[in-house]
């Protein structure tokens, strides 16, 4: 029995009984109240309290729209009021909303800085994998009673196009610690010339340790991907023959395996988002890189248990039985051309001098200049000047993706 490695991920995370979401509903972390950070000396008192938080929820991670609430939804619905075109009805998506924090921080936000009617009119779709946020979102969001009838979710994997019509007006989708969590594929390849392979994930009916097969490549969302990546398929990055012939060389004398980790959980999602939403705007926000990964290849994930407060990090992706979450580094730069790409403006074998105009407007911001820029750092800094929201996640980016007129 085999299956491809992003079969694997989603079933890890996401399968209705033994999935690491499912399972663990209580992954997503809730605080109690919103955290005073002007009431706190500096970064050690804040430390000390993130650790008490911990502590009290053990199994939970938290992420900075929940540590930062209400500021850091604040920041994102004043991002969107900014750039939405508002003589159309304000239309939300939110994909895997969590708790729904953020959710109920943006209507918040609307309701007391837009004009009336923006608010009145507006509608916010959370679309969910997980039955148990499902449920949670509801009452986050429901305790606000004219947010009801303006907020509803949906219980389905974004990512299926079944689960969409087509949407021909304007709206926005938001993406808080979304992509970070999609399945990925891994290709492999014995030496630094020798041809890319793809790796399946193998289980034997007589033991019950998986293990890796390699397979020539032939699975069509993985050598989309390696298209937009601009990766060959013979194992070679494109380049002059004196340079290949010298890595001929090397190859022979010091063969290094490699691996690399494709985003096609990525590129899947935004191929449906697209063609379901083709007048979108798009809000991302994740980890642009992780620290001490050790497991191997290029952009590989981080897999982490967690118990009683502490995290404990394992160095095999096939160790994620459903107890483990799998989170991956985002590649800003890769991610803004899956976006060209599935919006139907980088498609790899046209013309490449014709000048066509781009069909989005897309920039990648550090989340301190995003919440600089859009956001109120004065209420999450602390008495010395530190600032958790500015100075902490200095591994997370916000990407932003607007259509333009160009339809040509």
């Amino acid at each position: 029995m085999h299956f491809a490695v992003r079969d694997f991920i989603h079933a890890a995370l996401y399968d209705p009984k033994h999935g690491y979401f499912s399972q663990r509903p209580g992954s997503v972390g809730v605080l109690d109240r919103s955290i005073k950070f002007n009431q706190l000396e500096g970064r050690k008192a804040y430390m000390k309290h993130l650790t008490k938080i911990y502590k009290q929820s053990d199994l939970s991670w938290f992420t900075p729209v929940e540590l930062f609430k209400p500021w850091y939804a604040h920041g994102i619905a004043e991002a969107i009021m900014r750039t939405a075109n508002l003589s159309f009805p304000l239309k939300i998506y939110e994909i895997g909303g969590g708790s729904g924090t953020c959710a109920k921080g943006v209507m918040d936000y609307i309701k007391l800085n837009a004009p009336t009617r923006v608010y009145d009119n507006m509608s916010y779709i959370s679309v969910e994998i997980s039955s148990s946020l499902a449920k949670k979102q509801l009452e986050t969001v429901g305790g606000v009673d004219s947010h009801s009838t303006k907020f509803s979710v949906e219980h389905r994997d974004a990512s299926d196009p079944n689960g969409w019509g087509v949407e021909q007006q304007p709206c926005w989708v938001i993406m808080l610690e979304v992509l970070d969590n999609l399945p990925h594929d891994l290709i492999y390849s014995e030496s630094q010339v020798s041809p890319w392979m793809e790796v399946w994930v193998e289980k034997q009916h007589d033991r019950s340790e998986l293990s890796e097969l390699y397979k020539p490549l032939q699975d069509p969302l993985i050598t989309s991907c390696m298209e937009v990546l601009d990766l060959d398929k013979d194992g070679s990055t494109r380049g002059s023959m004196a340079t290949s012939f010298s890595k001929n060389i090397l190859a022979k004398v010091f063969p290094r395996p490699r691996k690399c980790w494709l985003p096609t959980g990525c590129l899947k999602l935004l191929q449906v988002l697209h063609g379901a939403l083709p007048k979108m705007s798009l809000i991302a926000s994740d980890f642009s890189y992780l620290p001490d990964v050790t497991i191997p290849g290029e952009r590989a994930p981080l897999v982490a248990s967690k118990k009683d407060g502490t995290s404990s990090d394992h160095s095999n992706y096939l160790d994620a039985k459903g107890d483990a979450d799998i989170f991956f580094p985002t590649d800003f730069w890769l991610l803004e051309r899956i976006d060209h790409y599935c919006s139907g403006w980088l498609k790899q074998h046209e013309d490449k001098s014709s000048k066509k105009g781009k069909k989005r407007r897309t920039i990648t911001l550090d989340t301190s200049s995003f919440m600089e820029e859009f956001g109120l750092p004065s209420k999450t800094r602390t008495k010395d000047g530190y600032n958790p929201m500015l100075d902490d996640f200095k591994n997370t980016k916000v990407y932003l993706s607007v259509p333009t007129h160009n339809i040509k």
